[in-house]
């Protein structure tokens, strides 16, 4: 009889175990097809909705950015212009594969294998002969053809601004 309660236990352990991992797996599933189902609007098609694309990556990547051009500045004595890259800017806040370009590879700089926005390093002389770098960065999240641009500047000193946004969210 001992044996027998044993055995109930046993199965009913296993039943539980195996209700838990059929959970796990369906909620993984359900999650993936939610995202996988995403519209432009950001509307999942499943039971969750898919993460919605932030600028924290031009922020973050933009400061990087500004960082790399100083370093290269006080190693070689000038400032390096670079970009736009890739090309065309990202639409939609669709990750686009970021192309090894040698101006940022000399410069130090790389986001990784994709982006969500188009990087560039504008160098131009100021009225009183001093050089002014801005790193940009844009990207069109709603994908409607209007880019939201990131800008952060460096001054003469290698200090870099703020992060300055014009229409933010686009």
């Amino acid at each position: 009889m001992a044996s027998r309660k044993k055995l109930v236990l046993i199965v009913s352990a296993a039943v539980l175990v195996g209700a838990a991992v059929w959970g796990w797996l369906y909620y993984r599933g359900m999650r993936s097809l939610g995202e996988g189902l995403a519209t432009a609007d950001g509307r999942g098609g499943g039971l969750f909705k898919a993460e919605k694309p932030t600028d924290t990556e031009a922020r973050v990547n933009l400061l990087a950015l500004c960082d790399a051009v100083q370093s290269y500045r006080d190693e070689h004595g000038t400032y390096l212009a670079a970009g736009p890259t890739p090309k065309e800017v990202p639409r939609g806040g669709e990750p686009v594969p970021f192309p090894k370009e040698e101006p940022f590879q000399h410069i130090g700089f790389d986001p990784g294998e994709e982006v969500r926005f188009q990087y560039e390093v504008v160098v131009q002389e100021s009225p009183v002969g001093e050089p002014e770098v801005s790193c940009l960065a844009r990207g069109d999240f709603d994908g409607d053809g209007q880019n939201s641009v990131y800008r952060v500047r460096l001054d003469s000193n290698g200090m870099t601004t703020p992060v300055e946004v014009e229409r933010e969210g686009e």
